[in-house]
């Protein structure tokens, strides 16, 4: 679908607000909401007039029940709480302060730091798959810097993306992406222990660029900012200074687009099960490209 063509679809803006582009449907009715309309239901979201209609629904002692028990919710100026984007924060950063505890966190940091050659119980006798996704996790512990600027990327594209897309799309986008980092580690940098997020990271920054491409918003800035990140990543390394894995960076960048092409272009109700199939057939590609380390290196 071309980018006219988009815009002359009206499926692909909020039935509300017709100049808002949303991935994001209604669970009862199906039509497209953007994060301003979104109420959190038992599964996905509603939006107000279906709201309306389950209130009206129910019985007084419903009612009363839900009178006593509600709380108001907090919104974020997008409408809803990216509330995975600040789980993550949260989950890292504590991480990160257990790294701080003399002896445990550099033991912590050598079980959850990403390193290829833990992955193949023929090289090393250890078969430790997580460190694929906890690589995620743990940061260089005196290093503010690297974990600062990155939960602070993650919050600037989090509170975009994740209403946007919604939680569940989010949290796949982030954890798939963070998995194309770490196998381009161990394609491309075998032997080096890597630590840090910026593998997801930069999955976000490439699947923002590919959707705002395709809903034809100025992806300018996104562009620049996501040069002068590829640019700090190369430049050290032209010097010989840099511990910087590029490596991580630019297979989340792929995967990322990636993801973000597969959700730019399967958005309808009935091509769920097609999404689903895309993603987990990238993943599983993915995992398969972990065959060719023993081919190369061993």
């Amino acid at each position: 679908m071309t980018t006219d063509d988009f815009r002359r679809n009206r499926e692909n803006f909020c039935y509300r607000h017709p100049d808002r582009q949303s991935f994001v449907l209604c669970q009862r009715c199906l039509r497209t909401i953007c994060p301003e309309c979104q109420t959190p239901a038992a599964v996905g979201v509603i939006c107000p007039e279906c709201l309306r209609d389950q209130q009206k629904a129910q019985s007084p002692a419903q009612r009363k029940a839900e009178r006593r028990w509600s709380r108001p919710r907090a919104v974020s100026g997008s409408g809803r709480r990216p509330i995975v984007t600040y789980t993550i924060m949260g989950i890292t950063g504590f991480v990160f302060l257990l790294q701080l505890i003399p002896q445990f966190g550099s033991t912590l940091t050598n079980l959850l730091a990403m390193y290829a050659p833990a992955l193949y119980p023929d090289l090393t006798g250890v078969f430790q798959p997580w460190r694929l996704l906890t690589v995620l996790l743990v940061h260089d512990a005196g290093g503010f810097w690297h974990v600062g600027l990155n939960m602070l990327a993650l919050w600037l594209l989090g509170r975009s993306l994740e209403p946007l897309l919604g939680p569940w799309r989010f949290l796949a986008l982030y954890l798939i992406s963070g998995l194309g980092g770490s196998v381009a580690v161990a394609l491309l940098g075998f032997g080096t222990p890597v630590v840090g997020a910026s593998g997801a990271i930069y999955g976000l920054f490439g699947a923002l660029l590919v959707i705002g491409r395709h809903i034809g918003a100025n992806i300018t800035g996104i562009a620049i900012i996501l040069g002068i990140n590829l640019v700090v990543t190369f430049l050290p390394l032209l010097f010989g200074t840099g511990r910087i894995s590029w490596q991580g960076h630019v297979g989340g960048l792929i995967v990322g687009a990636l993801i973000g092409l597969i959700f730019a272009r399967t958005r309808a109700v009935r091509q769920r099960g097609l999404q689903i199939g895309l993603l987990a057939g990238l993943t599983a590609a993915l995992l398969a490209l972990l065959l060719v380390p023993p081919v190369i290196y061993f």
